[in-house]
């Protein structure tokens, strides 16, 4: 029996692998391909809502998703893959096992960057993971309970990227739910001149309006120098007592990516061709935020569910193609939107890859809800064929817009 192994269960692994089984059911292959997920979590996280209020469903069982269309999954930490020999190096429960492939999906995705700071390692948060989101939602509710000190009531984010802002833009609300009113500060700190520096000029003037009228405050041109339990140093000198720093400072691949060889991004990811090959690495398709396609011809993804979802679909499709000798299809994506959500205050929602504003505020939130909590989850029914249909690789249309546009 030929084994496909995918390593990863977020938006490009969960994916590929309901890709590789809809695709092994397709060509009648049940009794002869193996289909295998390896993560180190029992479940899906929708990585994309680890800054929201309610935390209660971005948590999806993987055996809720994988068992319906006889994939099986394990738990495991990923030490180590040799292309040469096809075997992955896991530390299990159980200690180091060797895990051979015939055919294998890399789709082990991003983490956030976290430079030698003194005392940042020790001291902020983050949400890059559930577990990490989780860890920052049981610290807030704590404040809450704690009595009046200095720095309780400040929160300071570091990084006015596309994650830091949403994190931000709802701390107010995530803050109210702790009991923390009145008397309570956000502050976002970014090295460049501009909050949203990579999110075009269009939408800096609508972001500095939403942050305005949710009450954040801004430091920009200014890097963290450290960080202690009483506070955080910026590079200007000044010191800001807080108890609560959230890191939201940049991406980078998974290291594993580095045990492929051949040419990397400057964010450490693979280089993969349109049918999701790794260039010049033989039975080896990556997705996802670890992989970079030039998927219109011209713009490379960027490390978002929306590339990682169809490279997944497409990954699948074509890593049981592969092992079976059938054509591999190739992904194309002629359409690039950000949805920015930005709280209480609405969202802003850009066509293009330059980044043209075309909704903001109420009708844009609409937008993002629509995404962040229907388009982006995989059917819940437990139906292999209900999954099976949203494997199709086909890429979906771009998400709707609501109210008026921007002209």
């Amino acid at each position: 029996m030929a084994r496909v192994v995918v390593l990863g269960a977020g938006f490009a692994g969960l994916w590929a692998a309901i890709g590789a089984a809809r695709k092994r059911d397709e060509i009648g292959a049940g009794h002869d391909i193996e289909i295998r997920v390896i993560d180190r979590n029992p479940y899906h996280n929708i990585r994309v809502r680890n800054y929201e209020v309610d935390l209660s469903e971005v948590a999806i069982p993987l055996a809720q998703l994988l068992d319906p269309i006889g994939v099986s999954h394990g738990l495991g930490e990923v030490e180590s893959v040799d292309p040469v020999r096809r075997q992955i190096t896991l530390v299990t429960s159980g200690g180091k096992e060797t895990l051979a492939y015939d055919r294998l999906v890399l789709a082990l995705g991003s983490e956030v960057m976290r430079p030698d700071i003194p005392g940042l390692a020790d001291h902020a948060f983050d949400v890059d993971t559930y577990a990490a989101a989780l860890r920052l939602e049981d610290h807030l509710t704590s404040l809450g309970r704690n009595a009046l000190s200095p720095g309780r009531s400040t929160v300071v984010v570091v990084g006015a990227g596309f994650t830091g802002i949403e994190v931000a833009a709802e701390l107010p609300d995530r803050l109210a739910r702790a009991g923390i009113i009145g008397s309570r500060r956000i502050i976002l700190v970014d090295p460049n001149p501009a909050v949203g520096a990579t999110i075009g000029a269009q939408a800096h003037p609508v972001i500095a309006t939403a942050l305005s009228s949710l009450e954040i405050e801004t430091r920009l041109g200014l890097r963290v120098v450290s960080v202690d339990p009483a506070g955080i140093r910026l590079s200007s000198g000044e010191f800001i007592p807080t108890q609560t720093v959230i890191w939201c400072a940049g991406m980078r691949a998974s290291p594993l990516a580095a045990d492929f060889p051949g040419v990397r991004d400057r964010l450490g990811r693979l280089l993969v061709d349109p049918v999701m090959r790794v260039a010049d690495v033989a039975g080896v398709f990556a997705a996802g935020d670890v992989a970079s396609s030039v998927v219109d011809g011209l713009h490379p993804t960027v490390m978002s569910c929306q590339f990682a979802r169809p490279m997944g679909r497409f990954a699948g499709h074509n890593v049981v193609a592969d092992l079976v000798g059938q054509p591999l299809l190739r992904l194309r994506i002629d359409w690039y939107v950000t949805v920015l959500d930005l709280g209480s205050w609405g969202a802003l929602y850009t066509e293009g890859w330059d980044r043209e504003v075309r909704t903001t505020g109420a009708a844009a939130k609409v937008t993002k809800q629509t995404i962040n909590r229907k388009r982006i989850y995989p059917p819940l029914t437990g139906s292999k064929d209900d999954l099976f249909a949203a494997a199709v690789p086909t890429v979906q249309a771009p998400p709707p817009t609501y109210g008026v546009r921007q002209r």
